[in-house]
Parts: C-alpha cells; sequence; structure tokens
C-alpha cells in the first residue's frame, strides 16, 4: 500500500510558510556572514581593507555560483524524482550531484590558488589593495569546498524534507562567524587573514551539523556506488544554470559597477558602492530565500503531477516576494544613512554617497522578487530556457547597456539607477510574456517556449 506524502494533502499556506521561514532566516544568516565581515573589518582593519575584501568576495563567489548550480540541479531532479516515488533515482541524483561539485570546485580552487596575483587585479585590485586581497582570498580558498558542501547539503536537506536543520546549520555558521571575527580582528589583530579564518572554521561547524540528517532514519539522501548517468549529468547542469546565472551574475556586476564608479567618481564612489553592495547582498539574499523555498514544493509537486496545487504555490509566492520587495523598498529609502552607518570609519563624504544612492537603488527591490519567484518557479518545473533568459535580462542582456548608457546621458548619479531600471524593465517583460501565454504556468511539461 502507498503511503501519500504529507506535502500532498497539507494545506499550502502553512506548508510554504513551513519552508519560507527557515529558507529566510537561513539564507539571511548566509548573507549576514558576508555584512559581518564588512563591518568588522571596516571597523577593525580601515577602509582600503574593506575595499580590497569587496573584490575578493567576486572571486569567492564563483565557488558559491558552482554548488548553487550543481546543488539547486539535482535537488530539483531529486524532488522530482520523490515526488514520482523513486527512492533509487533520488539517491543516485544525490551522489551524482554531490561527486561532481567536489569534483569541479577542487579544480577551481587549485587553479585559482595559482594564479591568485593576476586573478586579483583582474577583478579590480589595485597595488593598495591586493596585500589585504591576497591574505583573505588565501584562507578562503583553502577551506573554500567546505563551504561548497555546506551549501550544497544545505539544498538539498531542504528538498529531503528537513527545512529546519538547513536552518540550523546556517544559524550555526553565522553565530560562530560573528563571535570568531570579533576574537580575530579585535581581540587577536589577525586582520583580514582573521576575517577569512572566522568565516571558513565557522562553516566548517555548519557543515558538521547538517551532516547529522544522514543519520536520521526518513532520510533519502544516501549515497550509491552506481550512480553516473550522462544524462542525467547533462539534466543538472541544464536545471541548475539559472542559479549558476545567479550568483555568476553577481560577481560579473560587482565587477562593473567598481570600473564604472572608478570611472566617474573614483575611489571614493568604489567605497561608496562597497557599503551599499554589503547591505544588497544582506537583502538579495531574503529573495533568493523565497526561491529557495518555493523550489522543493513546486518540484514535487510537478513529480506528482498536482497542477492545482502548483499554480497556487506560484500565486502564495509572488504575494510574498511583491511585499517584501515593496517594505524593503520602503524601509532602505527611508533610512538609507541610518544603513550606511553600520560602516563607520569611513569619511562623510562617502557616507553621505553611499546613503544617497541607496536611496535610488533601492527602488529595485520592488521588482526584484517578482522576478526572481518566477525565475524559480519555472527552474523548478523545468522551463529551463525562460528561467534561464530571465535571469540572463536582469544580469547582463540589460544590465550592461544600461550601465553605460545612464551615467553618459544623466550623470554620475545614474549609476545608482542601473539596478532599478533592470529588474523593472525585466519584470515588464515578464507579466507581458504570461499575458500572452497564460498556458506557460497551466503546463508543467517540458516544452519548447
Amino acid at each position: 500500500m502507498t503511503t501519500i506524502n504529507p506535502i500532498e494533502t497539507r494545506p499550502l499556506k502553512p506548508l510554504f510558510l513551513s519552508y519560507l521561514f527557515p529558507a529566510l532566516v537561513g539564507m539571511l544568516l548566509m548573507s549576514v556572514n558576508i555584512l559581518v565581515d564588512g563591518i568588522f573589518v571596516s571597523h577593525g582593519v580601515g577602509p582600503t581593507a574593506l575595499a580590497g575584501v569587496n573584490i575578493a568576495v567576486p572571486i569567492f563567489s564563483i565557488l558559491l555560483s558552482i554548488s548553487l548550480w550543481i546543488g539547486m540541479g539535482g535537488a530539483t531532479l531529486f524532488s522530482i524524482a520523490l515526488g514520482e516515488g523513486n527512492k533509487q533515482r533520488a539517491h543516485q541524483l544525490f551522489t551524482l550531484a554531490f561527486l561532481t561539485m567536489l569534483v569541479i570546485v577542487l579544480t577551481i580552487i587549485g587553479l585559482l590558488l595559482f594564479n591568485l596575483r593576476d586573478i586579483s587585479y583582474i577583478f579590480g585590485a589595485s597595488d593598495d589593495t591586493y596585500p589585504y586581497v591576497q591574505d583573505y582570498l588565501y584562507v578562503i580558498l583553502l577551506f573554500g569546498v567546505f563551504y561548497t558542501i555546506e551549501n550544497l547539503l544545505s539544498i538539498f536537506i531542504r528538498n529531503d524534507g528537513n527545512p529546519k536543520l538547513a536552518m540550523l546549520g546556517l544559524i550555526t555558521t553565522s553565530v560562530l562567524n560573528i563571535i570568531l571575527n570579533y576574537v580575530f580582528i579585535f581581540m587577536l589583530d589577525y586582520g583580514v587573514t582573521g576575517c577569512a579564518l572566522a568565516t571558513a572554521i565557522a562553516t566548517i561547524i555548519g557543515m558538521f551539523v547538517l551532516c547529522l540528517h544522514f543519520f536520521l532514519p526518513q532520510s533519502e539522501l544516501k549515497f550509491v556506488t552506481s550512480f553516473f548517468n550522462l544524462t542525467d549529468l547533462k539534466k543538472i547542469f541544464a536545471i541548475g544554470l539559472p542559479s549558476f546565472i545567479v550568483e555568476a551574475s553577481v560577481a560579473v556586476i560587482v565587477i562593473l559597477y567598481n570600473i564604472t564608479f572608478l570611472h566617474y567618481l573614483g575611489a571614493n564612489g568604489v567605497t561608496a558602492y562597497a557599503m551599499v553592495n554589503y547591505i544588497h547582498t544582506v537583502l538579495l539574499m531574503i529573495f533568493l530565500g523565497i526561491g529557495m523555498a518555493l523550489q522543493p514544493l513546486v518540484s514535487y509537486h510537478h513529480g506528482a503531477k498536482l497542477m492545482e496545487r502548483l499554480t497556487a504555490l506560484l500565486k502564495i509566492g509572488l504575494a510574498t516576494a511583491l511585499i517584501l520587495g515593496l517594505l524593503t523598498s520602503i524601509i532602505a529609502m527611508l533610512v538609507p544613512s541610518q544603513l550606511m552607518a553600520l560602516f563607520g570609519d569611513s569619511t562623510f563624504a562617502i557616507r553621505n554617497m553611499a546613503a544617497q544612492g541607496f536611496a535610488y537603488f533601492a527602488i529595485g527591490y520592488i521588482f526584484l522578487g517578482f522576478n526572481m519567484v518566477f525565475a524559480e518557479f519555472f527552474q523548478s518545473i523545468e522551463r529551463i530556457r525562460l528561467a534561464t533568459m530571465i535571469m540572463l535580462l536582469r544580469s547582463l542582456i540589460l544590465f550592461i547597456p544600461t550601465l553605460l548608457i545612464l551615467p553618459k546621458l544623466f550623470g554620475a548619479q545614474a549609476i545608482w539607477w542601473a539596478f532599478p531600471v533592470v529588474e523593472g524593465i525585466t519584470a515588464l517583460l515578464i507579466y507581458t510574456y504570461i499575458k500572452k501565454r497564460p498556458q506557460t504556468i497551466a503546463s508543467s511539461s517540458i516544452e519548447n517556449v
């Protein structure tokens, strides 16, 4: 007799909230780790060190993007397999995703370590900032594999019906990171190396917390010896591509912003953007958290072919994202100076530039949640072309020309408008497409659209 999974019968709003809260907390804490690094470095080492760490973050983002790419691709197929009742396939997919990620990440880490100086300068380092970039990145890369394992495990554990443990692992990492940052920077005076060590040690302990899931009797995260399938590997890369674009584009966008601010506003502009970018990273991760909550539920219902509940989940996710986007924009526009005051060691001119810019920049959050939810939804039902196009539009196709054109037409202050303009146009294009082709939502088959 087949047992019905409670996911199929539980009321949707409580079900979504049971995934949303741990996902939001988990993603928020993951981003707070980055924000804490910035605050501690700014106060404990100085603004030049802060700029150096900000240059290093996109390089570190490459590793995170790989774990998201393979993790989201593998976990989506994993949840679909569970929805279909095929547990053996789910085990094979988890093993394939985990080992594939390890091979790729270790290869990239080796290449980065052997070419650290050249890569740092390509990403925007100068003679002043490179020593800080080097000290921070060397430690981060040595322990980078643990960060990617923690990220991949948290995704799969969430898809295996245990979002609370995924949250607990990230809470552990975040709390320890704060404590260790204080110890290494202010008590032991290790500078940016201490900041990197704090992140590494906290991540390893958080990863061990997540490993507790393997010992639970209901766990479907099992390693198997027969797992390799070329078709599945291609599907993992295809389905996970939008998640890779999200994270990889962060690195590209930061680099382009750094170059543009340097050209129009000099070093002060780069530092002002670094302050805004730390806040933006936190907020971006919150919106990613909505998608993270939606993905396992949508993928499972897609596999189980529960279409009415699938459509209802999308509506709940959109409502959540729009409300959160409006609240975030309003708060950010009302108190930008207070947010920038977190980075207290910068000059008044830099803080003022950052506060004024963030008031404009924050308008983009009204549209960001809408775009991210639709991208995550299409990714979760294997509509890869649509999900990929949304991510490419908002990160490269629209962003690059907008960033080039706006300051030329309207002056340096218009650099801050690139984000809201691009997100707004992307949201309009999605809305127009859905209006013209409503069957895109109603159908969950793998088609060319």
